[in-house]
């Protein structure tokens, strides 16, 4: 009997972003820097720039249906992604087609870019928390994304995780607060589970490096995290794993010159090989 091959899939549910930092793009891009295939199901598409978002066209919710049905019947991806999803009507379809499958989902929050362009309706935020948070293997809000979806400040760390719980108890398995939007010498994100019935955290943290060039940071952590699942990692190592790469693709492109406002990070700064798995 011959060998069959065939390569980790991850699908990423996300819109695009015109100038490649972000999104769909900074998605394949980590992806493929840490050898899994990358498949998409557009939600949106965004005219933007390193200086912000300019506009932002949904794309039709059928359409979106059309693309995740036909990665998962011909794929079969072992992991979701998710992202910018833009209004209601796609938040609803993500969360119905999902419901078919059983696999880890990554949440990546996406509400409000960095230069305060809201990229996920009112609406959509409550439907998300109602409908999609269940479903999700890891939260990863940034700080205000956070706030918006607790409806409280994070100032303190009992209020971090007073938010995690809330959060939490719509559903979610685990939940990982970002802290690059904090001030300091380091950046800390804090991975939120539930242990022997109590909500314990763990604090992963890096150096803070002085750049600019920070945009799509979130999108590009929350990829790296799916493509260590699909590598075969437990979701704490997968975890450390890829804050360890978002540190270095910062470092690496942290004195290059794109565009003149918060330009992207170097997504290529060591590629792993395209992981293969062999079965009988």
């Amino acid at each position: 009997m011959n060998a069959t091959k065939s390569y980790p899939i991850v699908l990423t549910i996300a819109g695009s972003d015109s100038s490649g930092g972000a999104g769909i793009q900074a998605d394949l891009k980590t992806f493929s820097a840490l050898g899994v295939y990358g498949a998409t199901a557009i939600t949106a598409i965004t005219a933007q720039n390193t200086r912000g978002v300019r506009a932002q066209l949904a794309i039709d919710p059928l359409m979106v249906r059309q693309q995740i049905e036909a990665v998962f019947e011909d794929l079969h991806p072992s992991v979701v992604k998710i992202g910018m999803l833009s209004n209601g009507e796609i938040v609803r379809t993500v969360a119905e087609l999902l419901r078919n499958y059983s696999l880890p989902v990554i949440l990546d929050p996406v509400i409000v870019s960095s230069s305060g362009h809201r990229l996920l309706s009112v609406e959509a935020q409550e439907l998300l928390k109602e409908q999609l948070l269940p479903m999700a293997t890891l939260l990863t809000p940034n700080i205000p994304e956070m706030e918006a979806l607790s409806g409280m400040p994070l100032s303190t760390p009992e209020q971090k995780l007073e938010a995690a719980r809330l959060l939490m108890a719509c559903g979610a398995r685990a939940l990982l607060l970002k802290g690059g939007h904090e001030e300091g010498e380091l950046k800390s994100d804090l991975l939120f589970r539930m242990e022997g019935g109590e909500l314990k955290s763990e604090r992963f943290a890096s150096p803070t490096i002085p750049t600019k060039n920070i945009h799509g940071t979130g999108c590009t952590l929350s990829s790296a995290i799916a493509a260590f699942l699909a590598r075969g990692l437990e979701l704490s190592a997968a975890v450390a794993e890829a804050k360890r790469f978002i540190s270095e693709a910062i470092l690496s492109g942290a004195d290059v010159h794109i565009g003149e406002g918060y330009g992207p990070v170097n997504h290529g700064f060591n590629p792993l090989k395209m992981m293969i798995h062999v079965t009988e």
